[in-house]
């Protein structure tokens, strides 16, 4: 449609030429045979509808800020707002929307989250009150919904190792009106120093650890290729390395409450059991979730069912 762009590209092949006149083409892949594999054990039934799932369109979702509004007043107020399955703050949003220049994002009304983030979340069990520490906080969404549900009555310690994603915290806590946060920049594997005031006294201890992301394809469709066994052995073990240093952090009573954007399982169930063999004093938690009615000290949210994110969630209490 536009000739004059043609020369641009040039006359060069644009892939290797065949090693032989018969070369046979390669077929396609969805992601690494070594990765789907170890996929495939979250999954032994209706596997390919969970990875198309997983590679489909990813939808626009925002959570209601309590300390601000309601979801009905923003579903009733503005229009391409729907209300979400499950999560009880959580709003659809339609893509003609622009969010980020939304009034009510502008005010600090709403925010954006998807919904299974805003889900996970809700498994920490927040209240007025507590002390909670978000141990990997990031650029702090999961924070500002751990300040919402507390009615900003508490203390929350957002901590992270990135200085550049700790420091966009600040100006989205003010907007959000969140008032009971304070960050602490940790240096990896010396967390405790930074911390060390904190030694068990936390309520909750949030960990959104590190992992492979592979329940985020949907958003990072090229994640998948830059996977690695090497590099997942490396995230699990600073995935345990960050559940040690909670469990120094939590008081008697209180609860850790780990989230992966994962579903494989040495990064969810596999970790979690790990854990526990290590640390005789901690016990399962039983948490409810807006997807189900059962009791349950983990839980997994997938693309296919849930519409949302691929999560993993467990929570563990200190005895």
């Amino acid at each position: 449609r536009a000739p004059d762009l043609l020369p641009l590209f040039g006359d060069g092949p644009h892939a290797p030429a065949a090693i032989a006149p018969d070369e046979a083409a390669a077929s396609g892949g969805v992601a690494p045979g070594w990765l789907l594999k170890r996929l495939r054990r979250r999954f032994p039934v209706g596997f390919d509808a969970e990875v198309a799932a997983m590679l489909g369109r990813a939808s626009l979702d925002v959570r209601v800020n309590q300390l601000k509004s309601d979801r009905d007043s923003i579903a009733a107020e503005y229009e391409g707002f729907s209300r979400s399955d499950y999560a009880p703050d959580g709003l659809r949003v339609d893509p003609s929307v622009d969010v980020e220049h939304h009034p009510a994002f502008l005010d600090g009304r709403i925010e954006v989250q998807d919904e299974g983030s805003q889900l996970v979340a809700l498994a920490a069990g927040a209240a007025p009150g507590m002390t909670v520490i978000d141990l990997c906080a990031g650029a702090g969404g999961k924070t500002l919904a751990l300040a919402a549900a507390m009615r900003n009555a508490g203390r929350i310690i957002a901590c992270d190792t990135d200085r550049n994603r700790l420091q966009r915290l600040a100006p989205r806590a003010e907007r959000a009106g969140a008032t009971i946060i304070e960050t602490r920049l940790l240096d990896p594997k010396k967390e405790l120093t930074a911390l060390a005031d904190l030694s068990g006294k936390a309520d909750i201890v949030l960990i959104d650890a590190p992992c492979s992301g592979t329940g985020t394809w949907r958003r990072n469709p090229e994640a998948r290729w830059r996977l690695t066994p090497d590099r997942i052995g490396r995230l699990t073990g600073l995935q345990a390395h960050l559940l040690d240093l909670a469990a120094l952090l939590v008081r008697p009573g209180g609860r850790i409450v780990y989230v992966v954007c994962s579903l494989l399982p040495e990064e969810g169930e596999a970790q979690m059991a790990a854990f526990h063999r290590r640390r005789a004093g901690f016990r399962p938690s039983p948490f409810t979730l807006p997807t189900g009615d059962v009791p349950t000290p983990e839980a997994v949210l997938n693309p296919r069912q849930f519409g949302c994110d691929g999560f993993f969630v467990a929570a563990s209490t200190f005895i």
